[in-house]
């Protein structure tokens, strides 16, 4: 909590200072992709937030386990800080013309535009550009986005791919957050 408010206090002073210097503030609204998983819980040893009595609690739980299965855990989590799962996106463009990379460009941002929060992703694997969207782990999800898009990119198609880890909350799967956007102001 301490944290937000400096970064307020912080944004407050800059935005005073900005306009001495001949600059204008504008608020602009930026989606961002949601957690992949829970981060009120990230690099916190779940074994110790455990129910306990000694902490006031109605329950007490204990998880024994030896030292050989904590230090396994923490070495897989280590060797794979990206990992990625099989599941399915749906491709949205799939080109090889000449203009085939400035057309794979347009439609990733036209996708981006209608879409926040919807996660992706523009490849080249000689000789086609490909554009595919979402992180889907069931083909029911996969055929659900298919079904909302297909008015908009009518030769869109499922693929079966390895996927980045889904949001946790499908839900909402985007964030939207303010941004202070900054611009000289001409005399």
């Amino acid at each position: 909590m301490r944290r937000i408010t400096a970064i307020a206090l912080f944004m407050l002073l800059s935005a005073f200072a900005l306009r001495a210097q001949n600059v204008q503030t504008a608020d602009s609204v930026v989606y961002r992709q949601a957690a992949a998983v829970d981060s009120t819980l990230y690099g916190k040893n779940i074994m110790n937030l455990m129910p306990s009595r000694s902490k006031g609690d109605r329950a007490d739980v204990k998880v024994y386990q030896s030292q050989a299965i904590v230090d396994a855990l923490k070495k897989q989590v280590a060797s794979n800080p990206s990992r990625t799962i099989s599941g399915y996106r749906v491709r949205i463009f799939f080109d090889n013309s000449q203009s085939a990379r400035n057309a794979s460009e347009a439609t990733l941002a036209r996708f981006c535009a209608g879409h926040p929060g919807i996660a992706a992703y523009r490849s080249f694997q000689s000789p086609y550009f490909k554009v595919t969207v979402g992180d889907l782990r069931t083909k029911s999800e996969a055929m659900e986005l298919l079904e909302r898009i297909k008015g908009e990119f009518p030769s869109a198609f499922i693929v079966k791919e390895n996927i980045n880890y889904p949001v946790a909350d499908r839900k909402h799967s985007f964030v939207a957050d303010t941004i202070t956007v900054v611009k000289r102001v001409k005399k």
